[in-house]
């Protein structure tokens, strides 16, 4: 799997539990989450011994076809900084770089939770760009020397230690895509249609379908017996058209089973759908209870015959040429 979708998929998986909190970088959101960190895994087994140096500088590690290294600040790497934890993101192997060259990075990084078996993240959410004047990104203040050290956050557990980094490189794929004008103002407006489904008890098909209607030929298609799920239960009720447009249609429409006495209509609305091939209907499984149809008290099978209405609104097309 590639590294940077498995690290976009592992977070949203994993993260069982979220925190945002403000500090002078910004909001900082911290996740807890089982996957360890992709990238860059820094084991400490002598925190003590560890703490007398300045700065650690990591061996070079490959994210998003770059080079990089972990820089970590046991005390902080300035003085009003003091009593915490700082880390950083150093871009390395710049000379291979174009003139002009830019990076632009989401990074996380981590430290682990030994009591609860978590690898607490911690980022702050924003894109950093890397640049020929900017080559090293971090969090100054990652993490507070005396949280760190109570062993009942679990991060510091006889000595030991587990710290990491993770990188997603945000590439610009260039893909996208351009809904034009409408290109047939004619065909602007609402479409209505009224179809009277005659003899309903002894329709024996699975599927009936109207007349077409408007300059799309739009139909109505209805399965009496219901369709899918609703089969049995419920009649379902879809909006379909000409089968050989070639492109996009969007459009609110609405489709309804009339109440041919004095009670309320059932319909369903649909806003700002696109039509386009393969797929060109759409509707509703579950339209209507077929027990609610069939009683004669409300009003809906009148003389065997129940109406069905369709009102289709034109947004714009997309043609594909």
């Amino acid at each position: 799997m590639d590294i940077q979708k498995f690290i976009e998929s592992s977070i949203l998986r994993a993260m069982d539990h979220m925190e945002f909190k403000n500090s002078t970088e910004g909001a900082i959101l911290r996740v807890s989450r089982d996957v360890p960190p992709s990238h860059y895994v820094l084991k400490i087994q002598s925190f003590t011994s560890f703490k007398k140096s300045e700065k650690f500088i990591s061996q070079k590690f490959d994210a998003g076809d770059y080079k990089w290294k972990f820089c970590l600040y046991p005390n902080g790497d300035e003085d009003e900084v003091e009593g915490h934890i700082s880390v950083y993101l150093e871009l390395a192997d710049m000379d291979s770089l174009p003139d002009g060259w830019e990076i632009n990075v989401i990074v996380s990084f981590f430290v682990y939770d030994q009591l609860r078996d978590k690898y607490v993240t911690i980022q702050d959410g924003r894109i950093r760009r890397y640049h020929s004047m900017k080559t090293e990104w971090g969090i100054s203040k990652f993490l507070d020397l005396e949280t760190f050290c109570n062993p009942s956050n679990g991060f510091l557990i006889k000595d030991t230690c587990v710290f990491g980094v993770e990188v997603f490189v945000v590439k610009n794929t260039f893909k996208g895509e351009f809904i034009p004008k409408m290109e047939h103002p004619a065909n602007s407006g609402t479409h209505y249609h009224n179809w009277i489904v005659k003899n309903f008890t002894k329709l024996k098909d699975e599927r009936y379908i109207s007349e077409s209607f408007g300059p799309y030929k739009w139909n109505v298609m209805l399965f009496p017996n219901g369709n899918n799920d609703g089969k049995g239960k419920s009649i379902s009720i879809y909006l379909s058209y000409d089968k050989s447009f070639k492109g996009k249609l969007f459009v609110d429409f609405i489709l309804r089973v009339k109440n041919q006495k004095s009670g309320p209509h059932i319909e369903r609305k649909v806003e700002g759908h696109m039509f386009s091939p393969p797929d060109k209907d759409w509707g509703f499984t579950n339209f209507m209870a077929l027990d609610t149809l069939k009683d004669p008290k409300q009003g809906y099978l009148v003389d065997d015959n129940c109406i069905i209405e369709a009102e289709v609104k034109f947004l714009r097309s997309d043609i594909q040429k």
